[in-house]
């Protein structure tokens, strides 16, 4: 079985859309997944992370249990957003010899409305593993986009966490990678990640 390449976007897709990850607390996340939409509270000027690995949303989330982050959701967003976004992003960190120097990366990361961190993705065990996994930071315009234009549909999946998690508590890993998204290499146009790979 050929190595996973360290940087590379797997999620859940169909032709035109993507499915993307994020934890709420339940006041925000029970009338998202309700009404197909992000509630009026939900801040469209703050910075908000969408993840395509639902083991990496697990991990941040303590699988639906940490304070504030009970409610999984699956937001499925238009591939067109989801490529403007990486298109606008930049590194969320500044790397020696990719940026011309720490003030341009600085420059960049003021301008643009998305932003982009590699974090190590995760086992069933939430282990990090050797390759990383996309966090797509929206804010702005990106942020506003994401809830009001991109977002196609929302789903809890709060119990497919939970079910996962008692699985491989249990030690039934097998059972639990079945109930698992089908997370496929996602078809990286030219150019589209020419900015967030170092």
């Amino acid at each position: 079985m050929p190595a996973v390449p360290k940087h590379q976007i797997r999620a859940l897709h169909t032709d035109t859309t993507v499915t993307v990850y994020q934890a709420y607390r339940p006041s925000i996340g029970l009338p998202a997944a309700r009404d197909g939409r992000f509630p009026a509270e939900w801040k469209r000027d703050r910075m908000t992370w969408i993840k395509p690995s639902f083991l990496w949303m697990a991990y941040r989330c303590g699988w639906g249990l940490k304070e504030g982050q009970e409610t999984v959701l699956a937001v499925e967003i238009t591939r067109e957003g989801f490529e403007w976004a990486l298109r606008h992003a930049c590194l969320s960190h500044y790397v020696r010899g990719f940026h011309a120097d720490r003030d341009a990366w600085r420059r960049e990361l003021k301008r643009a409305p998305a932003r982009v961190q590699w974090d190590p993705e995760r086992d069933l065990h939430l282990r990090p593993l050797a390759h990383r996994s996309l966090q797509l930071g929206l804010a702005g315009e990106a942020s506003r986009r994401y809830a009001d234009e991109w977002t196609v549909g929302i789903r809890d999946v709060t119990p497919l966490a939970h079910e996962i998690h008692a699985l491989v508590r249990a030690g039934h890993l097998t059972d639990a990678a079945r109930l698992l998204p089908d997370e496929q290499p996602y078809p990286v146009t030219p150019g589209l990640l020419a900015g967030v790979v170092a």
